[in-house]
């Protein structure tokens, strides 16, 4: 199984950013997502978006934080 602290806790307490369309992102969360019965991917979240990847790190989406507000 990945280890997301191993591969980005790094993020969350230091100084490195993902670059996204030339803007510096900084990962405020990480954890897994699942389809109900095992662990298929893996999600990061910055001020602005929500990136989610397969467990093998392929990304999948990427959604604006304004989009996910706007639908609760």
């Amino acid at each position: 199984m990945l280890n997301l602290d191993e591969r980005y806790q790094s993020y969350l307490t230091g100084d490195k950013k993902l670059r996204i369309d030339g803007m510096e992102e900084k990962v405020v969360a990480y954890g897994y997502t699942d389809n109900g019965s095992t662990i298929d991917g893996y999600y990061l979240t910055t001020p602005n978006y929500r990136l989610n990847y397969t467990l093998e790190g392929i990304f999948l989406r990427m959604t604006a934080i304004r989009e996910v507000v706007e639908v609760l």
